[in-house]
C-alpha cells in the first residue's frame, strides 16, 4: 500500500493534471457501482420485485457515463479550482494559510459557486446522458436540485474544513473524491425518491421558490 502511494505521489508531481483526471474517473466508476448495489438494495425493501429483478444487475453503461463525467469535468475542473482558490485567498486576499479566516474563506467560497455548480452540471449530464429531453431535464433539476443542495449543504462544509485546514493542496481534490463514493450513493438513492413528499417540504422552506411556483 505504501509502495502504491508513493507511486501515485511520484505520478502527482510529474503529471498532476493527468493524475487528477484519471483518479476522478476511476474514483467516480466505483462510486456509481457502490451507489447501484446500494440503490437495488433499498428498492427491494420498497418494493415487490419480480424474481429476475431481485438480482444485482450492474448498468455499465452508467458506470461509464458516471466515470466520464469524473474524467471530464471533476478531475480536470476540479485540480485548477483547488489550486486557483489556494492561490487567490494565499495571494489576493492576503490570509495566512491555515488561520480561521483562511479556511472560512475557503469554505465559504468553496459552497456558494463550486458546491451548486457542481450539482447543477451532475444532474443535468446526468439526464442528457440517459437520454431524457430537455425539458425531462429541467423538470428533474429543478425536482432534485434544491433538495440535494439543502442536504449536502450541511454535510460538505464539515467536510471542506478538515480538507482546507489539514490536507495539502495536491491532494485536496483526492480527498474531496472518496467523499463523493458516498455522495454519489447519497444522489442516487434521491433520485429513486422521485417526488417524495421530503423533497416539497424541503423546497417550501426557501420562500423564493414557494413564490415562483405560485406565479408559474
Amino acid at each position: 500500500m505504501s509502495r502504491l502511494w508513493r507511486w501515485y505521489q511520484n505520478c502527482l508531481r510529474d503529471h498532476p493534471v493527468k493524475t487528477q483526471v484519471i483518479s476522478s474517473g476511476l474514483i467516480w466508476g466505483v462510486g456509481d457501482v457502490a451507489a447501484q448495489t446500494i440503490t437495488h438494495s433499498t428498492a427491494k425493501g420498497r418494493h415487490h420485485l419480480q424474481d429476475e429483478e431481485k438480482e444485482l444487475k450492474i448498468n455499465w453503461r452508467r458506470v461509464a457515463t458516471t466515470s466520464l463525467f469524473g474524467f471530464g469535468f471533476v478531475g480536470p475542473v476540479g485540480h485548477f479550482w483547488y489550486e486557483g482558490l489556494d492561490r487567490f485567498i494565499r495571494l489576493r486576499l492576503l490570509m495566512q494559510p491555515n488561520s480561521l479566516r483562511f479556511v472560512s474563506a475557503k469554505v465559504a467560497i468553496d459552497g456558494f459557486l463550486f458546491g451548486p455548480l457542481d450539482l447543477l452540471i451532475f444532474f443535468t449530464y446526468m439526464g442528457l446522458s440517459a437520454g431524457k429531453s430537455v425539458p425531462q431535464v429541467k423538470e428533474d433539476v429543478k425536482r432534485d436540485f434544491l433538495p440535494a443542495l439543502i442536504l449536502e449543504g450541511g454535510i460538505w462544509p464539515i467536510v471542506q474544513v478538515a480538507n482546507f485546514r489539514f490536507i495539502p493542496v495536491r491532494y485536496q481534490l483526492l480527498y474531496v473524491n472518496f467523499f463523493c463514493l458516498l455522495d454519489s450513493c447519497f444522489l442516487s438513492w434521491m433520485e429513486q425518491q422521485e417526488d417524495a413528499p421530503w423533497k416539497e417540504w424541503l423546497k417550501s422552506l426557501i420562500p423564493l421558490t414557494n413564490e415562483k411556483d405560485k406565479g408559474g
